[in-house]
């Protein structure tokens, strides 16, 4: 069996079987013709059956020192290939004992980091940016309250069909990972954004995507990057600012406003509540004013107060043994 026979047997079979993305399947078929490359290089052009556990740590080893990944990107190809062995040994191509995967030790995890995310005043800064005088500045108002406003991936926001947009009930229909599709309400600020938008660039079919570009062509998510990441310059903001931080910005004003973490995480098109749980953090300042205003301030008394004008001595002076 060759690595392409069986790189081809999982991609083509497995993930389709799945029901996994394109651009899943795209990036498990790279990282498994990466880990190919190695073997034919490092590893004697060993196949896809003569792998074993050593030659694993050592492609780790490979990723961690000579192409400086980190964390997030070594766990990614180690679990890539703990799915692929373990599909070709449920297809019946391998045996369960030749699994080099099969006790992989466990990879250190990813730390998990609080999310960055702008002040309200610096959204305001962002939001102003976009002109008003030109259908593109238009465009570009409600791409920014939109993403803002409902806290939607990059990806949803290119896929939005004129279709999805009902500015008379205030809802999107918004279509996520895994082809999940949610209905999201929209605040009145962002329908009122969406609607001159509409109006100035003319009706469009159905089906057509809601945000276009100049040249009557849907906005691709590179480009929806390239404008948040152009206006939030604009606007002086120092933070690296991209839509996904707009995202993760919405979640956290969402839950200071009062938003609890269930509906957050339906909002957010989470499957798990411990993806949403990430947002429930808070902010230095947030901490300073919750240890300003605790009652200890009120009730405990200062060593001022209750000793004026004297002065302390470092520490007590040590007791002297008296010998007989």
């Amino acid at each position: 069996m060759t690595w392409d026979y069986w790189i081809c047997l999982y991609t083509e079979t497995h993930c389709t079987a799945r029901g996994l993305r394109p651009k899943t399947i795209t990036a498990y078929s790279k990282a498994l013709h990466q880990f190919r490359a190695f073997a034919e290089v490092r590893l004697e052009d060993r196949g896809p059956d003569a792998i074993t556990a050593r030659d694993v740590l050592t492609y780790v080893e490979h990723l961690r020192r000579e192409r400086n990944n980190g964390d997030a990107a070594v766990n990614r190809h180690v679990t890539i290939l703990k799915t692929f062995y373990r599909a070709i040994v449920a297809m019946g191509y391998l045996e369960p004992r030749a699994n080099p995967m099969a006790h992989f030790p466990r990879m250190k995890a990813k730390p998990r980091k609080l999310p960055v995310v702008l002040s309200e005043q610096e959204m305001q800064r962002l939001l102003d940016k976009p002109p008003r005088d030109t259908v593109l500045g238009l465009r570009d108002r409600a791409l920014l309250a939109l993403l803002y406003g409902t806290g939607i991936r990059a990806s949803e926001c290119v896929g939005l069909r004129e279709e999805d947009v009902d500015l008379d009930e205030r809802t999107i229909r918004v279509t996520g990972k895994g082809g999940h599709q949610r209905v999201l309400p929209l605040n009145a600020r962002v329908a009122e954004a969406l609607a001159v938008y509409r109006q100035a660039r003319g009706p469009f079919h159905p089906g057509m995507a809601f945000f276009q570009s100049r040249r009557r062509k849907p906005l691709t998510r590179g480009a929806v990057y390239e404008r948040v990441r152009t206006y939030a310059a604009k606007a002086g903001i120092e933070k690296r600012v991209s839509p996904h931080r707009l995202r993760h910005t919405f979640a956290t004003h969402a839950l200071r406003s009062g938003t609890d973490v269930v509906t957050l995480r339906d909002l957010l098109g989470h499957r798990f509540i411990s993806s949403t749980q990430v947002y429930i953090h808070v902010t230095a300042e947030d901490l300073r004013s919750s240890a300003d205003t605790h009652p200890i301030g009120e009730l405990a008394p200062t060593v001022e107060d209750l000793l004026p004008d004297v002065k302390l001595p470092f520490q007590p002076a040590p007791k002297r043994q008296r010998y007989g």
